[in-house]
């Protein structure tokens, strides 16, 4: 066998590791104790790796390295610190640790190695404050992650020097007691100095003024001086109000420095509020009910009292002497410290509404009363104790008499009700049997417009009867069977007014007259199943004036249209438009 030996010494061949990490050295064996004429030989090839070892420790670039930081900031780098390593980079040979040994007693730095460049990274993690350190001197020390390797000898280890400076800021005013409680009494008048709510400002090389305001009164019940914080009621402290709770009241206030920038801060400040009797006690119930007989049922009263122990029960319940019907007519029998009864003293009260004052006193010192009133309702009852219904609103003020009274115009009204209806859908039904009657395909009416009226008057009221007994001008016209046609439409022009004449009466005729035209209506086959007017169209014949259509074939100069007056009311408007051809 044969062994490869190193040649020079260690620290001389480590020297060139950082240059060449791999040997590649060609090896010969020969035999015949190495004679190269007679021997045989071969040769082969042995590669030689060079690992590396923490021969180098690493040094600082420079002995001093420099920083600033503002006070109260943290997690801010300071200072970044160069060294210098010869060994494999990346390695745990170069991998480089920083320590702090001196300068920080509070531990106010650390150093973070960068794990690309392996360069140490001075940063603050607590906050400094300028008033307490305006400058750091930091002594700091480097090692590798890895140890050294044996045999190396270092007659010291790298340090070197960090000065950080801080600078110094505005920093905001603060209340050394927050939250601060006082306690007093409520009720204390106003004006009255509580207490002096003072901030402290931290920039004692500032000459800084600082001044107070309120951020949260909820009440608006406190002043603070602008410029001491002294705190004074501006209003009365109650602790029954509703801004109290458990007894206590809570304000904010704000203190703010003139600095560039201001700054500012808050605190809080809690009254405990000690109970005074300062509130009467209250009735309860407001309204009750009692029988009208005694034995029967009681009222049970308290009272509600807003103050607390020992400004509240046990109660005193009492009747004024005034007016004397209270005393006369109720009684009180004490239960407890919290509870009385209220009941009837005499017999018998009539049933309504009557206002009990009751006099309320608590065990407060000074004690405070209330007189308060009850509304009782005295009303008829049952055997159970329970108020009737007719018991109960005749306890609301209504007599036996009125409520008779009232039930009887309700009955009424009802019934009054029940026949209107009644008498409706009657009316309906028979509408709707009368036109069940008429065929609507022979209704050829035009513009009829329907009343609920059988039948109707003789429309012309002006008429002149002595014209219809004349026998000399009508026999012509009654010694004919007159016809007659029925009109359903009702006329719509308004009927003239003619004065009558006079003439000697002749009742027969007219009577005759009539019966014709109604044998007539009531023969004829083509009256509707209604009542109609009857109009007659049928003006007679043998005329002595001849025809009237004689009128269109001469001019109206040449005709004498008198004889037109001579006959009746039905050709008076004829008469009057050809008439008095001279007045025209």
């Amino acid at each position: 066998t044969g062994c490869i030996f190193v040649s020079h010494p260690f620290f001389f061949f480590s020297f060139f590791f950082q240059k060449v990490q791999q040997y590649i050295v060609i090896v010969q064996a020969t035999d015949m104790e190495g004679n190269l004429n007679y021997g045989l030989s071969n040769t082969a090839t042995a590669i030689i790796t060079v690992t590396d070892v923490n021969d180098n420790p690493p040094e600082f670039t420079t002995s001093t390295y420099s920083g600033e930081v503002p006070e109260n900031r943290v997690e801010v780098v300071v200072a970044n610190l160069t060294v210098m390593d010869r060994d494999q980079p990346h390695s745990p040979n170069w991998n480089a640790i920083y320590r702090i040994i001196s300068g920080d007693p509070s531990g106010h730095f650390t150093i973070r190695t960068d794990p690309v460049t392996n360069e140490g990274m001075v940063t603050v993690v607590k906050a400094v404050d300028y008033e307490m350190n305006r400058a750091f001197m930091l002594t700091v020390m480097v090692s590798n992650q890895a140890p050294l390797a044996s045999g190396i000898q270092m007659s010291f280890q790298s340090t070197a020097g960090v000065t950080i400076s801080v600078t110094d800021v505005n920093e905001a005013p603060y209340f050394p007691t927050n939250h601060k409680l006082i306690r007093l009494e409520e009720g204390v008048p106003t004006g009255t100095v509580l207490t002096t709510f003072s901030a402290v400002d931290p920039d004692r090389f500032m000459q800084q003024a600082v001044r107070y305001s309120k951020l949260s009164d909820p009440a608006n019940w406190l002043n603070i001086n602008a410029t001491n914080g002294q705190i004074t009621t501006a209003a009365v402290l109650d602790r029954e109000s509703d801004y109290i709770k458990n007894n206590v009241y809570e304000a904010t206030f704000l203190a703010a420095d003139n600095g560039i920038p201001p700054a500012s801060g808050t605190g809080t400040l809690q009254i405990y509020l000690i109970d005074i009797n300062d509130n009467a006690p209250e009735l309860l119930p407001k309204e009750a009910q009692i029988c009208e007989k005694p034995n029967l049922n009681v009222i049970n009263i308290t009272a509600a009292d807003a103050d607390i122990d020992p400004n509240v029960g046990p109660f005193v319940f009492e009747l004024p002497s005034v007016p004397s019907a209270v005393r006369k007519n109720w009684t009180i029998t004490r239960l407890n410290g919290d509870y009385a009864q209220l009941s009837l003293r005499i017999m018998y009260l009539e049933a309504g509404v009557y206002d009990v004052p009751i006099v309320v006193t608590d065990s407060g010192n000074p004690p405070l009363y209330n007189t308060s009133v009850i509304k009782v309702k005295v009303c008829p009852c049952d055997e159970n104790g329970d108020c009737t219904t007719i018991g109960a609103v005749a306890a609301a003020g209504l007599g036996t008499g009125a409520i008779i009274a009232i039930l009887i115009c309700i009955i009424i009204l009802l019934t009054m009700v029940l026949l209107f209806v009644v008498w409706m859908k009657r009316r309906e039904k028979e509408r709707h049997t009368k036109q069940l009657l008429i065929d609507p395909e022979d209704d050829v009416r035009d513009n009829i417009l329907k009343y609920d009226e059988e039948g109707g008057g003789e429309e012309d009221q002006d008429y002149d009867l002595s014209q219809l007994q004349q026998p000399e001008t009508m026999d012509h016209v009654l010694n004919k069977t007159p016809g007659v046609r029925r009109v359903d439409e009702r006329p719509i022009g308004a009927e003239p007014q003619y004065p009558v004449r006079p003439v000697i009466p002749h009742p027969g005729d007219i009577g005759d007259f009539i019966n014709e035209g109604l044998r007539a209506a009531d023969n004829d086959p083509t009256a509707p199943p209604y009542d109609s007017l009857l109009v007659f169209d049928y003006e007679g014949s043998g005329s002595t004036a001849g025809s009237v259509s004689s009128l269109n074939s001469s001019s109206s100069g040449d005709q004498d249209y008198d004889y037109l007056n001579d006959w009746g009311p039905r050709f008076k408007k004829l008469a009057d438009m050809y008439g008095g051809g001279e007045e025209d």
